[in-house]
């Protein structure tokens, strides 16, 4: 698939095995570039997460301006059959 798709934006951290698995999920659907923002790293981006989502947990995912939610999100919109089409990749 190309690389270009809706871009990809989620904040994550160091260990966090959702974060992994959301990222492969989406490399397996052809998202080449994730903007990576490290909570663990960074204690304002966590706050501006929470701001933004209402969540505390990592992975929170974006696609263009779309919160996804976390990892079970994800995985749901792509059981679902909604991943590729919000990634601008349906076939």
């Amino acid at each position: 698939m190309s690389s270009n798709h809706s871009p990809v934006r989620m904040y994550t951290s160091a260990v966090c095995p959702f974060c992994v698995r959301a990222e492969r999920l989406l490399g397996e659907r052809g998202v080449q570039n994730i903007e990576k923002i490290r909570v663990d790293l960074d204690p304002a981006q966590k706050e501006k997460m929470m701001a933004e989502t209402g969540r505390r947990t990592v992975p929170q995912i974006y696609i263009g301006s779309t919160h996804v939610g976390g990892c079970d999100d994800l995985f749901d919109l792509d059981r679902t059959g909604k991943l590729l089409p919000l990634l601008g990749l349906a076939e």
